[in-house]
């Protein structure tokens, strides 16, 4: 069987957690429920999948692993009582790569009120700054939640039964080679380029196109399962000392990787060898047979695991 790439799902974002008890409740706070948990106590380790799963969700009741827009929290055992444990959040100067991870909400200003009145500490409120139409929340290990308005805005109270897990921003080197990346190997369609010329940074906005959609005019903030590239001007320069970006697994970490659910996994990965991919662990290595690891050319890790919908493989 031939994998099909438009069958593909930009399924989850991981992300380590200190607490899993406080940030599983930051993230309920956000409308996310517990739609899967792994553990792993003989690797001192388990993992928290949360994600919108109303009746209005994009993908409600489907298997985990036939969605978008699932955040993964990674639990190591002990770091809740360890002082010393801190994680990257990806913004600071030491570890800066991954940004943020993205939100889209029913009433911008009514979701922000709600979060600051349960105590949600903000990088960006609605009120600072220039631009009046996102806010960055913190959640409780200090990554930056963006939180942006989906395009038919309400007047009345917020729903967080509406929201979307809309997307995840890394930031790359060299925007030529990453969005060709995405796009020929991953499969991605790049729906919407942001270009900030008197800031010098662009944004690439790419997912896996629906029907609809308009390559490179589709409006995105409806959408779940999207990735942000943001690329600051100058990185890729041969003449610049950038040494590129920090992928969250080397020490200090935080973010992990992304994760894309594909048609068949076998197939797939062979496709993967054909492009001659940077591997970080094929299907064959190691124990986990059920899993492997892309690294992209900042070398960030792509998690490619079987869509269990489409074909059955794993017992998660």
């Amino acid at each position: 069987m031939a994998t099909e790439t438009s069958k593909y799902k930009l399924n989850h974002t991981m992300l380590r957690v200190k607490d899993p008890a406080e940030s599983v409740k930051f993230y309920e706070l956000l409308g996310m429920k517990i739609i899967n948990r792994m553990n792993n106590p003989d690797a001192s380790f388990d993992l928290y999948f949360l994600a919108f799963d109303s009746p209005k969700a994009e993908s409600a009741g489907n298997h985990w692993t036939d969605r978008e827009g699932i955040v993964e929290l990674t639990h190591n055992y002990g770091t809740e009582s360890d002082p010393e444990y801190t994680i990257c959040n990806g913004n600071d100067d030491v570890g800066k790569g991954f940004g943020h991870i993205a939100i889209s909400v029913d009433n911008l200003q009514a979701a922000c009120d709600r979060l600051e009145e349960a105590g949600v500490a903000f990088k960006k409120k609605l009120s600072e700054g220039r631009m009046r139409h996102i806010a960055f929340a913190k959640d409780p290990n200090g990554y930056w939640v963006e939180i942006i308005g989906l395009k038919d805005q309400v007047t009345t109270a917020t729903d967080a039964s509406t929201y979307r897990m809309n997307h995840s921003m890394i930031r790359v080197k060299s925007a030529q080679e990453s969005v060709k990346f995405y796009q020929e190997v991953m499969g991605m369609t790049l729906l919407r380029t942001s270009a900030n010329p008197n800031n010098k940074f662009d944004l690439y906005f790419l997912g896996y196109k629906r029907d609809g959609e308009v390559e490179g005019e589709s409006l995105t903030s409806d959408r779940e399962g999207l990735l942000e590239l943001t690329y600051n001007y100058g990185t890729d320069d041969p003449d610049s000392d950038f040494k590129g970006y920090h992928d969250g697994n080397a020490q200090p970490q935080g973010f992990g990787h992304i994760c894309i659910s594909v048609d068949d996994l076998d197939a797939a990965c062979a496709r993967f060898e054909e492009q001659n991919v940077n591997w970080k662990k094929r299907l064959t290595d190691g124990r986990m047979k059920d899993v492997a690891f892309v690294k992209d050319p900042d070398g960030y890790w792509i998690e490619v695991i079987q869509n269990e919908r489409i074909k059955k493989r794993a017992s998660w």
